[in-house]
């Protein structure tokens, strides 16, 4: 791809961002609507988790194979078929008659999402080629998830108070059209220098990972042991499977080579944290503001600002912190205000005084809106340009299943405490453990932000990066001669 104008960059920019807020507002709306479509569609705990994995899920399982088709066929066109895809799918769900229904059209959502953000991701990488002004840049779109968690909780409130829950799938249908007219006409088309080959028995071990491991999390407070442990078994050959086939596959879906990098291997393990924490803050806070303190959808929206407003402030600074200072620091910070904030919530029950609430969302606000930049940072920038599409994917891939596996915990062990009788009064005890599994996460972010952020830990990713470098070279050397 040839070299843009610094206005075009910031342009191509912009449209990258729109991909995102469309993936990111459709999820923090979605979280404010759960009260509301519970009743209107009968739904139980294990059904809103669904409403929200099956999206997380299959975006999850089909993150790498949309990065590596979009380095093979072209980012822009991979990129406008994600987004033709989305919207049509969120049409779909505005007219979903049951929660079947509703499921399986989130499950459509996700398969145009899964060609949006690793692929605008690449799509930056490739034109934001000076390491400061591409760590500018992904700040920017970190702020942007910021934008959509400040946003998502209010608009979503309004139309679910003013209309209803179905109205919030409405909002991204002009969005997603005029992202799919400005990128026809203003993102030009690249590709990898060297196409990798499909890898459908990869694929299949992901999606059977994946699918497994979190229908035997979510169905275990309801269903029998006989049911949930072949599924953890599936889970466990799958994993096995994967691991051996892959490692010895020429062109993998996930190469392995990438977790030689300890920045990268750590970045993996932060983004399924991060996002782990915030799949489960976001689905308590929901339930506890609605459904114990009989908030409505626009009051419980108005409550998460103090969540949202600090992510999205302090998004573009982590970014800016990452290109001067690398992103040691902005791991740092992010572990410890989402340890502090999980702390407040286990220790001092902080949901049940205004003040608390309030410093415990503000908290979470900080550590969120400063991992974001160094996650996605760290996953690309120590890796040749060619692969951008899969290693951003492979970040992508591990935030998605990261909020899966949250939502899927959190709501499991919710599940198994709260008394239906005395919903109000158990589900302060009942959350208990979930928010102490949530100061977990953020201790994860702190250690291994820590312990992969040092001088060994970029030796590792320089080394790395050379391998794969002369790797490519011999590869191409080969195809030509």
């Amino acid at each position: 791809m040839s070299e843009l104008s610094p206005r075009r960059r910031l342009l191509v920019l912009a449209i990258c961002c729109m991909s995102l807020l469309l993936v990111s507002l459709d999820n923090t709306v979605l979280n404010v609507a759960l009260p509301s479509l519970q009743r209107d569609l009968d739904a139980s705990t294990s059904g809103l988790q669904w409403t929200i994995d099956a999206y997380t899920l299959v975006l999850a399982s089909l993150l790498m194979l949309a990065g590596s088709t979009a380095d093979r066929i072209g980012r822009r066109r991979v990129f406008t078929a994600g987004l033709v895809v989305f919207t049509l799918g969120s049409l779909l769900c505005s007219l979903a008659p049951n929660l079947e229904a509703l499921v399986a059209f989130r499950m459509v959502q996700a398969v145009g999402g899964s060609m949006l953000n690793p692929v605008a991701m690449s799509i930056i990488t490739n034109t934001f080629t000076d390491p400061r002004e591409r760590a500018r840049a992904i700040g920017a779109w970190g702020a942007v998830v910021g934008l959509s968690m400040a946003a998502g909780p209010l608009v979503g409130g309004l139309l679910v108070d003013s209309v209803g829950w179905r109205s919030i799938f409405w909002i991204n249908l002009p969005v997603g059209l005029a992202a799919l007219v400005l990128t026809l006409r203003f993102v030009p088309e690249s590709r990898a220098p060297k196409a990798r080959r499909a890898d459908p028995v990869g694929q299949l071990l992901v999606i059977a990972l994946f699918g497994s491991l979190t229908y035997a999390i979510i169905e275990a407070p309801h269903a029998s042991l006989s049911t949930t442990v072949p599924f953890g078994a599936v889970a466990l050959a799958s994993l096995v499977a994967l691991l051996r086939y892959e490692s010895r596959r020429h062109e993998p879906l996930i190469d392995l080579r990438f977790f030689r990098s300890a920045p990268f291997s750590g970045a993996t393990v932060i983004a399924v944290s991060a996002f782990a924490s915030l799949g489960g803050f976001l689905f308590l806070s929901t339930l506890y503001l609605q459904n114990v303190r009989g908030l409505s959808a626009l009051e419980a929206g108005l409550w998460m600002l103090p969540m949202a407003l600090p992510t999205f402030l302090c998004a573009p600074l982590s970014g800016r912190l990452v290109g001067n200072r690398g992103p040691r620091l902005p791991l740092l910070i992010a572990g410890g205000a989402m340890t502090a904030a999980g702390l407040l919530f286990a220790l001092f029950e902080a949901e049940t005084s205004n003040a608390t609430l309030a410093v415990g969302y503000v908290l979470f606000g900080v550590g969120f809106g400063f991992v974001n930049a160094p996650i996605t940072n760290t996953a690309v920038s120590g890796m040749p340009r060619a692969q951008a599409g899969v290693a951003s994917a492979v970040a992508s891939t591990s935030r998605q299943l990261g909020q899966a596996l949250g939502v899927a915990v959190i709501g499991a062990v919710l599940a198994a405490g709260v008394d239906s009788s005395s919903y109000a009064e158990s589900f302060t005890e009942a959350s208990r453990p979930g928010w102490w599994i949530l100061t977990a996460c953020g201790l994860a972010v702190l250690v291994v932000g820590a312990a992969t952020s040092g001088r060994w830990a970029r030796a590792t990713a320089r080394r790395t990066a050379e391998r794969l470098e002369s790797a490519e070279i011999r590869e191409v050397a080969g195809a030509d001669a």
